[in-house]
């Protein structure tokens, strides 16, 4: 059975570490939460679950300040770790080694075996110190892949946005996204212009 780490931090969007549970669950992918403070109360705040709810999707979870866990330790085998959403302070903590907490301690031991470490950066506009630091990780093999949006699949609601991310999430590790809707190459042709708004 595969293993993976979920992060969630305190930035907007929760809702996808919330759905990548329900996706690994789905899967039978061992999952192993922890959510920091201010995550609890951005899951409330931006969605319909409870921090109860969120954390009994996970197979295990972690209390954010139990730098005893099994995650934070390298003997402890995991595919990697997602951090979604990852806040620009996690990704400074993580980027220059700072266990303040579980959810960094647990990235700081993927890196340093050598995991899959995806970071879901969540903010806007980007600073030059949030890019620095992108920068910087991206070079040790980190993958930085903000929740951008796509459209060439016609979604048509909030819920096949955010499925369209946590599809890409599920590839980097292996794990087939049935719900996917993937490009196949066909550019729609002859739709007619529509008019300029007036100003």
């Amino acid at each position: 059975m595969k293993r993976l780490i979920v992060g969630i931090t305190g930035a907007t969007g929760a809702i996808f570490g919330i759905r990548l549970l329900e996706t690994l669950k789905a899967a039978s992918v061992e999952s192993h939460l922890v959510v920091s403070k201010w995550a609890q109360q951005t899951i409330e705040h931006e969605t319909d679950y409870t921090a109860k709810q969120v954390r009994e999707l996970a197979a295990v979870w972690h209390e954010q300040g139990n730098m005893g866990a099994a995650i934070s330790s390298g003997s402890f085998i995991t595919e990697g770790m997602v951090i979604a959403p990852c806040s620009v302070r996690t990704l400074a903590a993580v980027a220059h080694g700072m266990g303040d907490n579980l959810v960094h301690r647990a990235a700081d031991v993927i890196l340093k075996e050598r995991r899959k470490l995806v970071l879901l950066v969540r903010e806007t506009p980007l600073s030059a110190v949030h890019l620095e630091n992108m920068l910087k990780l991206a070079r040790m093999g980190v993958t930085v892949m903000p929740p951008m949006p796509a459209f060439y699949n016609h979604p048509k609601s909030l819920d096949e946005m955010v499925d369209h991310i946590v599809a890409r999430l599920l590839d980097q590790f292996g794990i087939e996204a049935h719900f996917a809707k993937r490009w196949g190459g066909e550019m729609r042709r002859g739709r007619v212009a529509r008019p300029a708004p007036k100003s």
